[in-house]
Order: structure tokens, then sequence, then C-alpha cells
């Protein structure tokens, strides 16, 4: 079978997670060929890798699905592939062989994000958003299959569109995640020594909305006072300042939050940490922490329990789908619970420790290498699929 990826959404975040963890994993099987799209910033990323071939498009992101839908079809005939995986929400309209689409930003699906859009004015971005979601809606009619990488989001795709989806949970490869021995950056390390022996939290995403970043900043102080004597501090992977982060979303709210909090000892923003060595940041810290208020998978939950750190999650049916009883859930919006439930297991080893087993335990359920085989199944049989229908219709 000839894999058609098309990765060029793939820029940052679960996107950028997935085509890094999956692609050494299809390199790796034996009677697959494998072509993928992505942006030439990233070919750099999968040098090493043989076995996979690159096409290089450097697609501006207002541009991206106009191409895809006019380029991407004449591509495909051109290169022989027998099936196309669609990593980025959108499906071809008129795809030329059959396709598969993993969808997986639930921002179009929530009632959270379009209010929240609307509170901080953001109304272009509340427009885009009602526009992309009508895409991505439409886009599961186009695709042979949708597949989403957890349960609970296939149901509210299911729900929203009438369509079958199918549910395949992303994975997880320790050995592969620890496989850098070296050091944290010199830069990182000496902000986290000048933490000190205070508890970390930890955050890893680079700024948005739908991560919800102000109710954890305002837990923080409500933090500090329940742990006068040792004032946790809360690591997170950005900056809080316009520019500084991927995508259009203004941290001016949250920064704003920070100084009229007057919490800006607690925190320390440490930038984009390179993948290879996030593993090292997980395991300087104490706690993780997702206040996300929509999500569909969160790897960063899966890193961390693998870890050993103990995980509070905002209580989402996906976070508690990928955590189980490994992680302790606080209403979304509720600064008050968030900070009460991290101060309880900071305040007890015993908890700690008995997280942080199950934490370990339960990251086992994840597997890079089944879910490749599953997708794989699918492709197999949509393209049989194909063959049959055009073997009926030749009769």
């Amino acid at each position: 079978m000839h894999l058609f990826i098309n990765a060029l959404a793939a820029s940052a975040g679960g996107g950028l997670t997935y085509v890094r963890n999956v692609l050494p994993y299809l390199a790796a099987t034996s009677n697959l060929k494998v072509t993928i799209a992505l942006d030439p910033g990233l070919r750099e990323e999968f040098r090493g890798l043989t076995g996979i071939e690159f096409v290089e498009l450097q697609i501006p992101v207002a541009r991206r699905f106009w191409y895809e839908q006019r380029s991407l079809p004449g591509i495909l005939r051109a290169c022989g592939a027998d099936v196309l995986l669609s990593t980025g929400n959108f499906a071809l309209r008129h795809c030329p062989i059959p396709q598969v689409l993993l969808s997986r930003n639930s921002i179009y699906l929530s009632s959270d994000f379009y209010r929240d859009l609307l509170v901080r004015r953001e109304y272009r971005m509340w427009i885009d958003a009602h526009l992309r979601a009508r895409l991505a809606k439409r886009s599961i009619s186009w695709s042979d299959i949708t597949v989403a990488p957890s349960h609970a989001f296939a149901a509210d795709l299911k729900r929203w569109t009438g369509k079958p989806v199918q549910a395949v949970h992303h994975g997880f490869d320790g050995e592969a995640f620890t496989r850098n021995p070296g050091p944290l950056q010199r830069n990182l390390e000496d902000k986290l020594k000048a933490a000190g022996d205070s508890p970390k939290l930890l955050f890893v995403s680079h700024y948005n909305y739908y991560r919800n970043f102000e109710t954890l900043i305002r837990a923080l102080p409500l933090l500090r006072d329940r742990v006068p004597a040792r004032s946790p501090k809360l690591l997170l992977t950005c900056h809080l300042q316009p520019g500084k982060n991927p995508g259009a979303y203004d941290p001016s709210t949250a920064a704003e939050l920070i100084r009229k909090l007057n919490v800006q000892d607690l925190i320390l923003e440490l930038g984009s940490v390179p993948y290879e060595q996030l593993h090292q940041l997980y395991a300087r810290a104490d706690l993780y922490v997702s206040p996300a208020y929509t999500e569909t998978f969160a790897h960063p939950l899966v890193e961390a329990m693998a870890t050993g750190l103990p995980v509070v999650a905002s209580d989402l049916e996906v976070h508690q789908e990928i955590c189980g009883d490994a992680a302790v859930y606080f209403p979304k919006f509720s600064a008050e619970i968030l900070a009460e439930s991290i101060g309880r297991i900071l305040g007890s080893m015993d908890t700690a420790k008995q997280m942080s087993q199950a934490g370990v335990r339960r990251a086992q359920h994840f597997s890079w290498k089944l879910h490749v085989e599953r997708i794989l199944a699918i492709c197999e049989t949509v393209l049989q699929n194909r063959i049959r229908a055009t073997e009926l219709v030749a009769r």
C-alpha cells in the first residue's frame, strides 16, 4: 500500500507531536510506501528516517486549505498513492483516492470557546472559527472514514455531524520519549535553579485561550495562602508576551492578570522547550496540571503520568478517559477547587506516591505502535472497499 500523509498543518502542538511519533513506526513497516507532505521547516527533524518520501510545500496558513483543495489531488495522482491520511482536521472534497481523516480539534464544537472569544472581543477570530467549523463538519462527510483520538471526542463528532466516527487513541513510547540523555539547555537549567526547593507545578503548552491559563493563574494566590512556607512555582513552556507563541492568541489578558494578582514571583516562563528535552523537565517537576476547558486527547497528560507525576486536570470527559483514576479532577473554571486539589496532593506524600504509581500504570495503556497498526488497518479497509466498489461498477 502507498500511503500519502497530508501533514501541512503540523506546525506545533499535538499535530507536530503526532507526526514526530508515527513516522518512525510507518518507516519500519514492511510492504508499505509512505509519502508525506509537510512544511520545509520540519524536514531536518526527520533527516535520519529512511523509507519515507517527503514533499516539501511552504504554504501560508491563510491559503493552506484552498491550496490543498486545488493542488493535492494532482500530487496524489502523480505519485500514485493508494490512500490519503489527512491529519489536519480538513479533508479533500474531491479526493481521487480513499481518504482517512484525523479530526483532533475540539474548539469547533466548544460553546466555551466561542463564549470566551466574545468576552475577549475577538470578533474576527469568532467569525473565523465558525467558518472553519463549517469546513471541518463538511470534511467528515467528504472523507471515507473519520478517526478521533478519544472515544469522548468521537462521540461529540458523531452527535455534531450524524456521521460514524471511529476512536483510536494516540500513543506513547517511553523509550523514544526519554532517548535523549543530554541535559537541559543552560538557560532552562538556570531558571529552574532560581526556583530553589519550591514545589514545581508544570503545564506544557504554548499559550492559547482554550487551555484556560487564566483559571490556573487565579489559583496561584489561593495556593500561596494554603502553603505559605513553600509557595509552589508554576512552570510554563511559553512566554506570555504578544508575538512569542504560534497562532494568533493574545496573552495580554493572562499577563495583566498576573500583574493584578501580584503572582509574578510564582511563575517561571521557560519558553519553548525542545521536544527531545521535555522528559528532563517532567522529571524536575512535582505535579502536572491541565486546566483546559476543551480537549481531544492531551499528549502531555500521558507524558506526565509515564514520568510519575501526579496529575490534576479539569473534569473534561476526555481527561477522565485518558487518565482514569490516576488523576484528580476539578471543575474547569474553579480556581478555588483547583488550588485545593493541588494543595491536598502537595501536602500528602502518600497521596502523591499513590497517584504517581497509578499514573505510570495508566500510561502503559497507550502505544504508538498499536496506534499505527490500527490506522493502517483502517487505511487498508477503505482501500479494499474502494476496490470492491470499482469492481462492482465495472461489472
